[in-house]
């Protein structure tokens, strides 16, 4: 993570005021078209206070999309007994993969994070840090103390955890992102999940 994102002053009472107005603006009018102005009257602040906070829009924008990458994985992790079998681990951490790559929020800040990266490629590398690559760390430690108990058989916890992963984006996420379809039934779900856990279990299971 940057200096400067690390110097976001994340304390005070209008903080979480200006982070939801951006957070209102930017899922209306993208990166390139949420303006300072919008965000201070959609928060409710002065410019000068939203200032006080974020130097630049990138930084808000930045502390919008962690915030949100932070709030899932608290979902994600909280409250599941990692101690159950890992096909039960597992499946609900597909499902629960599934739930934030379907969401609304996750397809626009992924767009936005695509669409600027040419122009500002910290976007995307900061995004990428404070999401996908925080998910593989959480799932990477799951797999090691899975390991640890005999119930798996990993060498590479990194690559493992990816693949899982990119088992549980199997045909549902190239129709999200595209707009072929914003809404999966269960039994699309279940399908994709299943088969991402019995290809896993069949190559890292005991």
């Amino acid at each position: 993570m940057s200096t400067a994102t690390k110097a976001v002053i994340r304390t005070g009472r209008k903080f979480e005021q200006v982070l939801q107005g951006a957070r209102q603006v930017f899922m209306t009018d993208g990166y390139e078209g949420a303006s300072v102005d919008d965000i201070a009257k959609a928060a409710g602040v002065s410019k000068a206070t939203l200032y006080s906070y974020f130097p630049d829009k990138r930084l808000l924008f930045m502390e919008v999309a962690r915030s949100e990458c932070d709030r899932q994985a608290y979902e994600t992790a909280e409250p599941t007994d990692f101690n159950a079998p890992p096909r039960d681990i597992l499946r609900l951490l597909g499902r629960k993969t599934l739930e934030i790559i379907t969401s609304e929020f996750s397809q626009r800040i992924f767009r936005i994070c695509v669409g600027e990266s040419e122009r500002f490629p910290e976007l995307g590398r900061e995004f990428y840090q404070t999401g996908p690559l925080e998910g593989r760390r959480r799932l990477s430690e799951y797999l090691r103390r899975s390991c640890a108990r005999g119930e798996l058989q990993i060498e590479d916890f990194d690559l493992a955890a990816d693949q899982f992963i990119e088992l549980c984006r199997v045909d549902i996420f190239p129709r999200v992102i595209l707009g072929v379809d914003t809404e999966f039934s269960q039994a699309e779900i279940d399908r994709v999940v299943d088969g991402a856990v019995d290809m896993f279990m069949a190559r890292y299971g005991t």
